[in-house]
């Protein structure tokens, strides 16, 4: 087995351990949280036939050992259940509005990279200059601005102020120009503070890349130092990027959660809201396992991706592993 080959084995065998921990913690932290949500979840119509009822349709009467067995065996098929309360399938409802969380986690990291990257080639190719410190300064206020007071302040201005851009909802179905238009206020709430960091990443990698030999070698020819920048060190400076893109997704994901409800968009953070009001905990699950699949599944995707880009990461863990 070649080199590559085992780091992906290995990293996909860590991935699917990581993955049932995640799984095994959330279902019994949820099993112990304070209160009897069945009775929460049937309110005044909670009679001890309805409960026992629900109880039994909801698996609770066993064991726990069992309940968490008969969770895993269905959700590896992905069957959550139905809802006991819209007698829908669990699933069918993750899957229409999981879209729209992807959406918005998607075109926040575009944004991140289509802003972010150039303004780390202008600072590093500017090092020292007005320019440099002017956008060193902004990107330390945009990564420690909070998202939720971004939130608020784009819908005072953009929206009440100025009235440019819509104030909730996604839009129109099927009006792709609507969509958009609703699409824009939380993209750049999300964005905002990874345009930051991705400059500031981008930066230091570039200076760390302009400093070796063959980049002055390009000065003394007479390459100047944003062609230097924009061309020859940015592919090398690119894998710090690569390798933090599972991680962004991620973190834009769960940020994507508390978006929605600001925003009042349809989504897996609207679903998990309404879900928590009601303790519905079956689809409070299924809504977190999601979560959890496709930030698991994107840091694997990343670091097989960094591992093609860059040899030396595959080739230096496993010679680790074997030291």
């Amino acid at each position: 087995m070649t080199k590559r080959r085992r780091f992906v084995v290995g990293r996909t065998l860590g991935a699917l351990i990581t993955l049932f921990g995640a799984v095994v913690l959330l279902f019994t932290l949820l099993r112990f949280v304070p209160g009897d949500f069945v009775s929460v979840m049937l309110g005044p119509r909670a009679t001890p036939e309805l409960r026992a009822q629900l109880t039994a349709e909801m698996g609770l009467n066993q064991s726990l050992p069992q309940q968490l067995w008969i969770f895993l065996s269905r959700a590896v098929t992905g069957d959550f259940g139905t809802d006991v309360i819209s007698r829908q399938p669990i699933i069918d409802m993750v899957a229409e509005v999981l879209p729209h969380t992807l959406a918005l986690a998607l075109s926040a990291l575009s944004v991140s990279l289509i802003v972010g990257i150039p303004l780390g080639i202008l600072a590093a190719s500017g090092q020292g200059s007005l320019l440099d410190r002017v956008l060193g300064v902004a990107s330390v206020a945009f990564i420690t601005t909070p998202s939720l007071v971004v939130s608020i302040l784009l819908l005072v201005v953009f929206s009440s102020y100025f009235k440019w851009l819509p104030v909730s909802g996604a839009g129109e179905p099927g009006d792709l120009g609507d969509q958009v238009l609703h699409l824009i206020l939380p993209t750049l709430a999300i964005a905002i503070g990874w345009v930051g960091y991705i400059a500031r990443l981008v930066r230091a990698s570039l200076l760390e890349i302009m400093a070796e030999p063959h980049v002055r070698t390009l000065r003394a020819y007479g390459v100047s130092e944003r062609r230097i920048a924009g061309i020859f060190a940015l592919r090398p400076a690119i894998v710090p990027i690569v390798a933090i893109l599972g991680i962004g997704l991620g973190d834009m994901i769960g940020s994507a959660v508390f978006a929605e409800m600001i925003f009042a968009r349809p989504g897996i953070g609207s679903l998990m809201n309404g879900a928590i009001g009601n303790r519905n905990y079956p689809v409070l699950q299924a809504c977190v396992l999601v979560i959890v699949v496709i930030y698991v599944l994107a840091n694997l995707l990343t670091d097989i991706a960094n591992a093609a880009l860059d040899p030396r990461i595959a080739r230096s863990l496993n010679e680790g592993r074997q030291g």
